[in-house]
């Protein structure tokens, strides 16, 4: 007997544990706060569901509803003005090139901002009074559900954004006929709009955007929300639609906009939005919702985690978020892990617009930052899970911009620098502007395209698409030549440097206040890693001979990386980093990731001083920032330091103290700065995905970053460079059991593990894997200050090995 009821309880956790696998779920409303709402999209159009019962909010979003209209924000000034700064910067008077710079560089525009498309509201009269209570989040199909009993009647209301149908629907039904009475608005603050009702059941919303910096807001767009219902009345009061004792009833949200494309506004709104409606109204809501799931799950299912469960899986999620720090849940992991794919398939999907500071969610008229493309890395993190995590399409929009950008920053590199190919700095918009954004201390960072250029060609190491790469060729030959042209020679060691720049958003103590540097280390890594990959680009293409040969003289001529007095890697040219910066961003630490630069098997003395500069920095910061820092304790194989991050970011936003505080998660799991910023969910999925699967140092290094706690798990569907495929990762005590890799492209696969495995014959043979997708150009040594005390890692054993693949294949090892 006491047999089966162990039986039974065991069998009831396995099936709540399965329940909660991919589910954010609470048991009560998210009432008026938006960070509690649940978010829906299908990268054009997107909805945050609150699940209250009696006033029902689903505030709504569609990616081209920006302020203003085509622009661009060059400072025609600056050309004159750039010797004098440069010669500022040289003689140290970085105050003076400051000032001159605020005067004849900056921008008198500042980009534009993402804007809300407006509110449904569902008023249900009488339902204030409610019990039995739950919403949730279903990742496995992308639908949000709210149910909840009022005098015996269960209500439902299931709401998805589907990409085939390009609507939002949200479904109300109820256990008892003819329960359901509703009244349904829309609302904006755009100024100016109108909301009409068409017939008795179609609510009509147009609206242009805003006016800023004195670029006239040109956006038009209309919102539709058709009301079915099946059994009642439906009718209409005034601006609004009223449901009286129906059955069910479904209603469809479609909106448009006039643009076209960055330079285009040509597009009818009202006839875009309809030509939606009326198709999907030619569907039945199961049809809808079948293909809706069909879509979604052709990329979320590629990949599946299974790190280990408790019984937190019983909570719901906001008690999980409240416990994580300090509890016992390996699984919340696993759930943020899905949560972060689950966004950028939402926010991001082939032919629409790439996901900006708050992915594609915004509830306000002014965001913070504009809810812009902050492209000093913020932008970048949102794609960081991009390829690894099997999400490659969603890609694509990114792709895109970056073409966009490489054909409006031609005007600024050339206007403002009198430089060949293209430029952009920190920030863009809707409209792919490229000159400076913000004061002069955030602004002056002509670095954007190179960053921005680096997913360009990741995209090519993980597919191989010799055609794709021919695309994106032209992105990636202009940003070098703007580099070309704008590198100049620094007076003391006459390397060739970036002036003027900054070090994003950092200023030395030296200085305080005045970010203006020449040389700084982060954009020496990131002129170093664009020329190589555009070296790289035009040999596999068989182009640009005589450009390749400039790059790599302009590459040798790069300053080296700096280890300084505290033994940390230099954030200046010069050695001028205080210990006790705390600041959110590490921009030097790009060399170590995203980049390939630093490695603690081929640089373990940058490996260290890069460690150093982390553990100086600190842990706690903003969120996006521990998302990175999860990231870069991954690459130094660090996996109880990575996992402390995690727990760091996975605490409830306002907790954290220190010199950053405040950085954590909402109870939706959004990433808290604060404010919400979605660019920390997609890092730290990307860093638990380096925690158990790196390929950027010339191996496939599984099981990189283990931490104590995750000892045991599994893993499917994880992509590496050079086409290769985790069909299914096993480990156990922290030694791999079980892999099954596909090759989709061939060539030798170098695998770096933790214990010997069976059925790989070959070892890996000492020096450089053949496969080209794995080639690392060599890292400069560094210069090292002799006030520096370096201790070397001590690196974990592992073993490498060579299995030559065959493309379409697929090869099976286990312990």
């Amino acid at each position: 007997m006491y047999r089966k009821i162990i039986v039974c309880l065991a069998a009831v956790a396995v099936s709540f544990s399965a329940f909660a696998q991919n589910r954010l779920w609470y048991n009560s409303p998210a009432g008026k706060v938006w960070e509690a709402a649940l978010p829906l999209g299908n990268g054009r159009l997107a909805a945050m569901v609150y699940g209250n019962p009696a006033s029902e909010l689903i505030r709504l979003n569609e990616s081209t509803i920006w302020s203003g209209g085509p622009n661009r924000n060059d400072n025609p000034d600056a050309l004159a003005a750039l010797p004098e700064v440069r010669k500022l910067i040289f003689e140290g008077k970085h105050k003076e090139a400051s000032k001159l710079a605020t005067e004849k560089m900056q921008s008198k525009i500042h980009g534009m901002k993402y804007q809300p498309a407006g509110d449904l509201k569902l008023d249900f009269p009488g339902h204030a009074v409610f019990e039995n209570y739950y919403r949730e989040l279903d990742l496995g199909s992308a639908v949000a559900k709210t149910s909840y009993r009022v005098n015996g009647v269960q209500y439902t209301r299931s709401v998805f954004a589907t990409v085939p149908g390009q609507v939002i629907v949200v479904r109300l039904t109820a256990d008892k006929p003819g329960s359901i009475s509703f009244t349904a608005a829309l609302v904006t603050e755009h100024k100016p709009s109108a909301v009409a009702v068409v017939g008795n059941d179609e609510l009509v919303m147009s609206g242009t955007t805003s006016n800023k910096d004195g670029v006239t807001g040109k956006v038009k767009f209309q919102t539709l929300a058709k009301v079915r219902a099946e059994g009642g009345s439906v009718k209409s009061t005034g601006n609004a639609v009223n449901v009286t004792n129906a059955n069910a009833v479904t209603i469809y949200i479609s909106i448009a906009t006039n643009y076209v494309n960055y330079n285009d506004i040509s597009a009818d709104e009202g006839k875009r939005a309809s030509a939606y409606l009326t198709k999907a109204l030619q569907k039945n809501y199961a049809t809808l919702l079948k293909e809706h799931v069909a879509a979604y799950q052709h990329y979320f299912n590629r990949v599946k985690l299974d790190l280990g469960s408790t019984d937190s899986t019983k909570n719901p999620t906001d008690v999980r978020l409240r416990d994580f720090a300090n509890g016992n849940d390996p699984q919340f992991a696993a759930l943020y892990f899905q949560f972060g794919r689950y966004l950028l398939i939402s926010a991001s999907q082939p032919g629409g617009q790439p996901a900006n500071l708050q992915g594609i969610w915004n509830d306000k008229m002014d965001p913070p930052w504009g809810s812009k493309y902050t492209i000093n890395i913020n932008t970048e993190m949102n794609y960081w899970p991009a390829e690894e995590t099997n999400l490659t399409e969603m890609h694509d929009p990114l792709i895109q911009m970056v073409r966009e950008l490489s054909v409006t920053g031609q005007g600024t590199a050339r206007n403002m620098y009198g430089a060949g190919g293209w430029v952009t700095h920190h920030n863009t918009d809707l409209w792919r502007i490229t000159g400076p954004v913000d004061p002069i201390f955030y602004a002056m960072w002509p670095m954007g395209g190179a960053w921005l250029s680096r997913h360009t060609w990741e995209k090519f190491l993980f597919g191989g698409d010799k055609k794709y790469l021919q695309t994106v060729y032209p992105a990636l030959k202009g940003a070098s030549q703007f580099y070309l042209d704008y590198l100049i020679e620094e007076p003391t060691h006459k390397w060739l440097v970036v002036a003027p720049s900054i070090s994003p958003e950092n200023a030395p103590k030296a200085h305080p206040g005045v970010s203006m540097a020449a040389g700084v280390t982060m954009d020496n890594q990131l002129v170093f890693d664009l020329f190589t990959n555009t070296i790289r680009a035009a040999e596999v293409l068989n182009i640009d001979k005589e450009m390749v040969v400039k790059m790599k003289a302009a590459r040798k001529r790069l300053p080296p990386m700096q280890v300084g007095q505290h033994g940390q890697l230099q954030e200046w040219l010069e050695d001028l980093d205080n210990p006790d910066d705390k600041h959110r961003h590490v921009s030097h630490l790009f060399g170590l990731y995203p980049g390939n630069q630093i490695s603690p098997f081929r640089t373990p003395e940058l490996f260290e001083a890069s460690r150093n500069s982390l553990i100086q920095r600190g842990d706690i910061s903003t969120g996006w920032s521990m998302g990175w820092k999860v990231n870069l304790w991954a690459r130094l194989l660090d996996g109880d330091h990575a996992y402390k991050l995690i727990r760091n970011q996975l605490t409830p936003a306002g907790l954290n103290k220190g010199e950053n505080s405040g950085g954590g998660t909402y109870d939706n799991l959004f990433d808290a700065h604060p404010p919400f910023q979605i660019d920390g969910n997609f890092g730290c999925t990307a860093g638990i995905t380096e925690m158990l699967m790196q390929s950027h140092d010339g191996a496939i290094h599984l099981l990189p970053a283990l931490p104590r706690e995750w000892q045991s798990g599994s893993v499917s569907g994880l992509r590496t460079r050079g086409g290769f495929e985790i069909k299914e990762l096993v480990w156990k005590d922290g030694q791999v059991v079980k892999l099954t890799i596909k090759s989709t492209l061939g060539g030798n696969c170098r695998l770096r593990v933790p214990n010997v495995l069976k059925g790989i014959n070959k070892a890996a043979t000492k020096g450089e894997n053949p496969n080209p997708f794995f080639v690392i150009e060599n890292t400069a040594a560094p210069v090292i200050s002799d006030k520096a005390k370096l201790t070397l890692p001590s690196l974990k054993e592992t073993i490498l090995y060579d299995v030559v693949t065959q493309p379409g294949k697929t090869y099976t090892f286990s312990k």
